[in-house]
């Protein structure tokens, strides 16, 4: 039997297992979709149970059918999402969708104890995101369910919840606690002290490539901690190259740069930056935009609008003309000025074009201008970075590309040449197991 580590893979849309070898090839992969279901108080969630059920049939098939054999299974998921455990390590809630409202100005007393919303969200690099700040979340289920709160006895992120499915430990890893929590003072690199204030106790994080052997349907397998899923991305390129960003790029596009030793600013802060961490607790300097989302909706509107294929944008051929008139012309149609709040599509800006192909290098121009401004905010004063990787669905969109080449003159764009590098960074830290 071909001896192998399996990650799973969980994104807001696909949920995958994949199985890599020595080599950390990629020799198995599976995926499947769920629907969503509502929550108690009626907003679309996660079925968890449907997927933590499919987790353990797929490991469970894998170890039957007699063709691989698991060596270490690590876990990647999307951040902002949290499990409580009761007393007997039950799940006792949905998991809440990120995408959930909830009304900021309910913290303001919490954030004036804390030095306002802008020390505070500097301290934690977390911008004021709602639900995307796991740490509101965790005061939101606080005061807004204080019976089920009772009995609340552990708190575990995403990753963390997957592997404990196996292992039954309560575990933490630095780069789901670094991404946007609210809960992590980067100024001293610890927990905040505004969790013991409040009497919630997390487990203190352990380094990504701690596993517990754990025995799973007869077979003894060392079973990671889990990771976020973006900072999970950076760990193959780290593997292998020195200074450079990454632009991890789907429903969000993340620019990232390991190599920032600069503390983040107020100004760097109010534009969309933060940070994350690396499995090795450093500081990944960050812009994180909605910017996937804006395409996803605009292609659905276009298609609708020109009634063409959802999937044009990818037959268009690279025109570099239209590119230059774009930039010369320099407007601005789809997004806003600063900072998006609106992500959803507005059919009538199209009626401003006539012809698809225009319409869509527009969008493409508008997003790609905002990807410059977002790397430029996280590169060091003196930083010389040049290169550019770029993973995820837009690494194939010759149409960014080439914006991002006329905008920005001075980088070199690299194609990321590992595919599902969210999930290879989860398997890379497992090596030591294989």
């Amino acid at each position: 039997m071909k001896k192998v580590i399996a990650v799973i893979d969980i994104g807001k849309t696909n949920k995958k297992v994949f199985l890599f070898d020595a080599s950390f090839n990629m020799v198995f992969q599976n995926a499947i979709q769920f629907n969503e279901i509502k929550d108690e108080d009626g907003f679309c969630c996660d079925n968890i149970e449907a997927i933590e059920n499919w987790i353990q049939a797929e490991i469970k098939k894998i170890q039957e059918l007699g063709t691989y054999q698991i060596q270490a299974i690590n876990f990647s998921t999307h951040g902002a999402s949290l499990i409580y455990l009761d007393k007997e390590g039950k799940r006792m809630a949905p998991l809440y969708n990120y995408l959930k409202p909830l009304d900021v100005n309910d913290f303001s007393a919490f954030y004036n104890a804390h030095g306002g919303v802008e020390e505070f969200s500097r301290k934690t690099a977390s911008p004021s995101y709602g639900m995307l700040n796991a740490g509101l979340q965790m005061l939101w289920f606080k005061n807004t369910k204080p019976e089920l709160w009772k009995e609340v006895d552990a708190i575990l992120h995403y990753p963390q919840y997957l592997s404990y499915l196996f292992t039954k430990k309560i575990t933490a890893d630095y780069t789901s606690v670094g991404a946007h929590t609210a809960t992590w003072d980067f100024d001293n690199m610890q927990y905040h002290s505004w969790l013991k204030e409040e009497n919630i106790q997390l487990p203190e994080p352990c380094k990504g490539n701690k596993a517990v052997i754990t025995e799973i349907n007869g077979e003894k397998i060392a079973v990671g901690s889990g990771l976020h899923d973006s900072s999970s991305s950076i760990i193959p390129i780290l593997e292998n190259e020195n200074d450079f960003v990454l632009l991890s790029t789907g429903t969000w596009i993340i620019a990232m740069n390991p190599f920032s030793k600069e503390t983040l600013t107020q100004h760097q802060l109010q534009n969309n930056c933060l940070c994350f961490m690396t499995p090795e607790k450093q500081q990944v300097k960050s812009s994180m935009q909605f910017l996937g989302r804006i395409h996803e909706v605009y292609i659905k509107a276009l298609s609708e609008y020109f009634k063409v294929d959802i999937n044009t944008h990818m037959d268009l051929v690279l025109n570099t003309t239209l590119c230059n008139e774009l930039i010369d012309q320099d407007a601005r149609v789809f997004l806003a000025e600063g900072i998006d709040t609106d992500f959803e599509a507005h059919p009538e800006l199209l009626q401003k074009f006539l012809s698809y192909e225009t319409a869509y290098y527009q969008l493409i121009y508008e997003i790609s201008k905002k990807v410059i401004s977002a790397i430029d905010l996280i590169s060091d004063e003196n930083s010389n970075i040049t290169d550019v990787y770029i993973s995820g669905g837009f690494n194939k969109n010759e149409v960014f590309i080439q914006f991002l080449k006329c905008l920005k003159s001075d980088i070199v764009i690299k194609i990321s040449d590992c595919k599902n590098e969210s999930a290879l960074g989860a398997a890379l830290l497992m090596k030591s197991y294989l």
